[in-house]
């Protein structure tokens, strides 16, 4: 498995620009909180575990997203971030559903994880369980 998406130079660039866009909301507050004492080392496993959840969406791909085992590998998502980050909304979900599929580093990294085209199969599953 690959983590490069999750490794500790993209980490800091992420953090940084997810401090200039969300640093005033209550999820940023809560996300700092949670993870003001975190090691590289725990931070490292955390995004290992969070890249699996990804590498299952991969044998997914075939199902129809609306499948009763999809949407349970989507609330994985959810669930995880809110136990780990801050509280993951269906709002935020959603958006981070549309950044998943929307090209670029995290389309790629989440193609990498579960193979081509998961990226856009996870936003597919996720407009579902939102009700979009």
């Amino acid at each position: 498995m690959d983590f490069t998406a999750f490794d500790s130079s993209k980490l800091d660039e992420y953090s940084k620009k997810a401090k200039e866009q969300w640093g005033q909301t209550p999820e940023y507050k809560e996300f700092s909180e949670k993870s003001k004492n975190w090691t590289k080392e725990y931070e490292s496993g955390l995004m290992a575990d969070f890249s699996r959840i990804f590498e299952e969406f991969g044998p997914m791909i075939s199902k129809d997203p609306a499948s009763a085992e999809v949407q349970a590998q989507v609330k994985k998502i959810q669930d995880f971030i809110t136990e780990n980050m801050y509280k993951c909304t269906d709002e935020i979900l959603y958006g981070l559903g549309k950044m998943y599929a929307g090209g670029g580093e995290f389309t790629e990294n989440i193609d990498k994880m579960g193979g081509k085209g998961t990226a856009e199969f996870v936003y597919q599953a996720i407009k579902i369980y939102c009700g979009k």
